[in-house]
């Protein structure tokens, strides 16, 4: 059975100048109206261990950190269909409505990098967000996805490939 699903608003301050990209949450991230909450994602242990925040804070507090460190987190697909499962395969490709990114964008000029959490956000933005937005001053790093479904990689091979994103933070606040 297809389910329509809705992402969340962006976690974002304006300061920005990095751009986490998500496909859609999953059925357990949709149930706690957090981003990630799927207790075997890697995606909060590993930014936990990069911006050394305390792993046991409050979803809040984690939010807050991401804020803080210039960091903002969304989602490429606004709405769609999937069918009753919280694997991205399952998204109907023919009913995505992205978000809004020519409005983020604008109040939020300072983000120069796009880091998207897996194959699936690079490639739905690739083709329904990048042909309709002038991002020529946007770096582009696609990560190994967080979640579990993507099992073939271990937690230490994902958080090595992560660690691009405090190299790039460490620029940021250089400049």
């Amino acid at each position: 059975m297809n389910q329509k699903i809705a992402s969340f608003a962006a976690e974002s301050s304006p300061n920005a100048t990095i751009l986490i990209l998500g496909s859609i949450p999953g059925k357990a991230s949709l149930a706690a109206h957090q981003y990630y909450a799927h207790p075997r994602n890697h995606f909060w242990p590993i930014i936990t261990e990069l911006l050394a925040i305390d792993p046991a804070s409050p979803y809040s507090a984690r939010i807050e950190s991401l804020k803080l460190a210039g960091i903002a987190l969304w989602d490429v697909v606004k709405s769609c269909y999937r069918h009753n499962s919280s694997l991205d395969t399952k998204i109907d490709k023919n009913s995505i409505v992205t978000n809004d990114f020519p409005g983020f964008f604008l109040t939020h000029p300072n983000i120069t990098h796009l880091f998207f959490n897996g194959l699936t956000a690079e490639k739905t933005f690739q083709k329904h967000v990048q042909p309709y937005i002038g991002t020529d001053r946007l770096i582009y790093h696609r990560l190994p996805s967080t979640s579990p479904a993507h099992a073939a990689m271990s937690f230490q091979e994902k958080l090595e490939s992560w660690r691009i994103l405090t190299k790039v933070l460490a620029k940021t606040l250089c400049v």
